[in-house]
């Protein structure tokens, strides 16, 4: 069963935007550069990696990359499963992203990954690959859902759209009009104010792990609450 479209399920992936650009703090200023969401922009640092320039690891990029694609397989595998046993896969796909979330926020605490700019150790691709795997898992539970102008891991689209719909020669094969322009205005805004909490913490001595566990606890809350509210209200067949 799928989730019902409408203002709840939006809210849930407006909050896990801001999940993201808290994640991509960790992952670049800390465990990188390199990036576990935005893997359009991993792809292109491993590209640049592997030419040598300075500063950018090929194995991170590799690592995270990698981690990706497990992640989409075995999401994609388990909630389909889920879906043909008729039971709702949206809570059970956050519920694996969360745990994900919070096994790298217990390895990085483990391996007390403090400084952003330290050098990069096996233990910090453990965390990598963890992060991104959960990112992985997150893309096919919100490619699923496909809520429109909130896809969750990239800002990109939804930022042209929404300057789009806003010009006075706006064309309206895009979408136009105060639904549209709200989602994406609260997509950009998430990803913007994760991103800016997420360095802000870190900016302030608080531990990556710590960082990383405050997503992986709104993730599983945002499910549990999905999950507690009542069926006929939160899923549809499909």
């Amino acid at each position: 069963m799928k989730p019902r479209a409408g203002l709840g399920l939006t809210s849930v992936m407006v909050a896990l935007t801001l999940t993201t650009g808290m994640i991509e703090a960790v992952s670049f200023l800390v465990l990188g550069p390199v990036f576990t969401a935005v893997q359009t922009g991993n792809l292109l640092f491993l590209a640049f990696a592997l030419t040598g320039a300075a500063g950018l690891s090929p194995a991170a990029a590799g690592i995270s990359c990698a981690a990706f694609a497990v992640g989409v397989v075995l999401g994609s595998r388990f909630e389909s499963i889920v879906d043909r046993h008729g039971r709702r896969w949206f809570v059970p796909g956050l519920i694996v992203e969360a745990l994900l979330l919070g096994l790298a926020a217990l390895l990085a605490w483990r391996i007390a990954a403090h400084e952003p700019g330290a050098p990069v150790t096996g233990h910090h691709f453990g965390v990598i690959a963890l992060v991104a795997a959960a990112m992985g898992v997150r893309n096919v539970t919100t490619l699923r859902v496909s809520v429109p102008d909130v896809p969750t891991t990239v800002s990109t689209r939804a930022l042209t759209a929404l300057l789009g719909g806003l010009s006075p020669v706006a064309d309206p094969r895009i979408g136009t009009g105060l639904r549209h322009e709200g989602r994406r205005f609260a997509s950009v805004a998430a990803m913007f104010a994760g991103g800016l909490l997420g360095a802000w913490l870190l900016h302030e001595a608080v531990r990556p792990a710590v960082v990383l566990l405050v997503p992986a606890a709104l993730v599983l809350l945002l499910g549990l609450v999905f999950w507690a509210m009542p069926r006929e209200r939160t899923s549809e067949p499909g």
